[in-house]
């Protein structure tokens, strides 16, 4: 699976590669054929016609519409053109002739997202260390050291004997025994405090 996803398609025109008038002009032939298929950024598509008496446009969603050859966003007239999908989104095709197209020679078809994005995702590995940690803990590992000094001036408290007396949960996670901790001393110093003023 990995491989489908790192290799690039090359796809041909209506599944044959021949880019020409359908055989029914009323049928939607090409957009027919583009709806069962699925391009994605770096495949490619192929249309094979006779250079001499046709080409292929690129144009917007009006000028497909419209069979406006006016102005294409790009033309191709080797007679065998090779477009190669650089962004997602929709595209439109239609033939370099006006008559061609009004008879259905052109193909609208929607490429998705960047394969080799969804890769990257894919591949590498979740940013936290959940599978190690079924039970689930107050905080999150990667804000362990940022959460616990907000109150006190002290960045590493030290740890009372009253941490000890609070066993219910095991300290499996960093952030919570930096609490503990943070808490024990805490009352250790009020404790202190209210001993030494009387």
């Amino acid at each position: 699976m990995l491989l489908q996803n790192v290799n690039c398609c090359e796809f041909k025109v209506g599944g044959s590669g021949d880019w020409s008038v359908p055989m029914d002009a009323n049928a939607n032939n090409y957009n027919q054929w583009a709806e069962s298929s699925r391009f994605q950024i770096g495949d490619t598509l192929s249309f094979n016609y006779s250079a001499d008496k046709d080409s292929v446009l690129i144009v917007n969603k009006a000028d497909f519409d419209n069979c406006n050859t006016a102005s294409p966003i790009e033309k191709y007239s080797d007679g065998h053109s090779v477009v190669t999908f650089d962004h997602s989104g929709p595209y439109y095709f239609i033939s370099g002739v006006h008559d061609n197209c009004v008879k259905n020679e052109k193909l609208h078809l929607v490429v998705m997202a960047d394969r080799s994005h969804h890769n990257q995702t894919a591949a590498s590995p979740p940013p936290s260390p959940s599978v190690d940690e079924v039970p689930p803990s107050p905080a999150p590992s990667g804000e362990e050291a940022p959460s616990p000094p907000s109150d006190s001036g002290e960045t590493n408290p030290t740890p009372a004997p009253s941490q000890e007396s609070s066993p219910p949960s095991p300290p499996k996670n960093g952030a919570s025994s930096i609490v503990m901790s943070f808490v024990g001393s805490a009352a250790a110093f009020v404790g202190s405090s209210i001993l030494l003023g009387f």
